[in-house]
């Protein structure tokens, strides 16, 4: 073995084997891990598809957009409801004022009153009660977006205040 390659080298052919042995060790270890880690993969696959072919995923597939389908029109529907409700809540009364007084210093005390109700363009009426020892009188008169063509007593100017929130809002006021 005088002529080899390996006696031509500068150093010992045996730190060439160690190094070849190190590398396997690592290359061992590597393949181990590896295969730990392929196994753990394949448990959690075997697990999410346990049960379950290519056609039972797809069936879940396609119910779970025809969902979403469902939910996108009902959603609208939704959406269509909330228009219309906030539609119709602009057209109902939904701001009041109320002034009572007496009407016949001497008379009943305070049985009288003027009530406004308004809806959210100020538009409705302003309801004026007197109440005398002959009868109860009722008077109605009309309010659009917050002006009467009809001059209002004091107590129905008051009162449409009230409602259209320029005397502290809905605070019922008292008049002697």
């Amino acid at each position: 073995m005088e002529g080899s390659i390996l006696n031509n080298l500068g150093f010992d052919p045996v730190y060439i084997i160690l190094a070849q042995a190190v590398l396997t060790l690592i290359l061992l270890v590597i393949v181990i891990v590896c295969i730990f880690k392929i196994r753990k993969m394949y448990r959690q696959y075997d697990y999410f598809m346990r049960g379950k072919d290519a056609e039972t995923l797809e069936d879940i597939i396609i119910d779970q957009m025809e969902d979403i389908q469902e939910l996108k029109s009902q959603n609208r529907a939704n959406k269509d409801n909330l228009r219309t409700t906030n539609k119709n809540m602009r057209s109902s009364f939904q701001k009041f004022g109320m002034v009572k007084y007496n009407a016949f210093k001497g008379m009943g005390g305070n049985l009288s009153f003027a009530f406004a109700l308004l809806d959210y363009t100020n538009s409705g009426f302003v309801m004026n009660s007197v109440h005398s020892q002959e009868g109860c009188y009722l008077y109605l008169k009309e309010v659009d977006r917050g002006q009467t063509e009809t001059l209002l007593g004091n107590e129905e100017k008051e009162a449409l205040e009230q409602a259209l929130g320029y005397n502290g809002g809905l605070i019922l006021g008292k008049k002697e």
